[in-house]
Parts: C-alpha cells; structure tokens; sequence
C-alpha cells in the first residue's frame, strides 16, 4: 500500500522506481552493438588508420607509423607549420571472383592521416626511412624551440 502511493505503482509486483530506466539502456546498448556490427556501415566501424606514435628527445620529434604491405614510394610524406601528413593508398590482391569471406577485416583504399606536433618544426631538417611495414619519420626542432639551459650567476 505504501509502495503505491509513494511511487504510483499497483501493490503487486512491485519494481525498483528505476528499472524501466535500465530496461531502456539495455534495449539502447543491444541496438548500437547491432548497428555497430552490421556490414554496409563504414561509419559505425572507422578505425584511425596508420596508427602511430609520437615521441621527440631533444632535437627532434619522431613519428612512428604502422604500414604493413604498403611500400614507400606509395606514400606522400608532407610537413607543414606543425603538421605531419601522411597520405598513401593500400591496396589488397584480389582474392577471386568466386570466393565467399567468412570474415573480412583488411581494408584497402586511399587514407591520409595529420599529426599534430607540439612544437615549431625546421622543415628542411625531415628524414624519412620505412623498414618492415614500420615507416619512421624524425622531424627536426627549430632552435627557437629548444629549451635552453640557463646558468645563475
């Protein structure tokens, strides 16, 4: 009796105040992980593609990109103000015109990816050497931007 009037819910069977709230957000999870896992929707599944690493030391900033089966001379390799651009195109062997996939997780096509550096770059200082899928590109620092010991007197 007292449920009822409190929560305006019949005597009987009577639910936490919230439930229906958690029956929603169990429907809205079951949805997105449907959608998500549907083909035909590139948008539910973007992957940030190369995935890389961002380091630097004292003279310089190193960017570290994963490129497996892409090979060098179908990259274009560009830095500007403190951008880095990597653009390039992967491309997959055909497997056959009558091959069914049981699952199909390589994508081909163009990419291009922009990295933001942290600091001014001397962009006539940029080395760039691909070895085993693993292009690495050192980015030279702009004296201006260095730091700079300062002795007390």
């Amino acid at each position: 009796m007292f449920a009822r009037r409190l929560f305006n819910y019949p005597s009987v069977g009577w639910d936490h105040p919230f439930a229906e709230l958690n029956r929603m957000s169990r429907q809205m999870d079951r949805l997105a992980n449907t959608l998500r896992a549907r083909p035909g929707m590139p948008w539910m599944a973007a992957k940030v593609f190369p995935a890389v690493n961002l380091t630097e030391d004292k003279d310089k900033y190193y960017v570290r990109a994963e490129l497996p089966g892409i090979k060098a001379d179908a990259l274009d390799i560009q830095v500007q103000n403190r951008k880095l651009t990597i653009t390039g195109k992967r491309t997959i062997e055909s497997e056959g015109e009558n091959v069914r996939y049981h699952r199909r997780e390589r994508e081909a096509g163009k990419f291009s990816r922009i990295i933001s550096l942290p600091g001014d770059i001397d962009a006539n200082r940029v080395d760039a050497k691909m070895v085993d899928g693993m292009l690495t590109v050192a980015i030279g620092k702009l004296e201006s931007s260095k730091p700079r010991q300062i002795t007390v007197n």
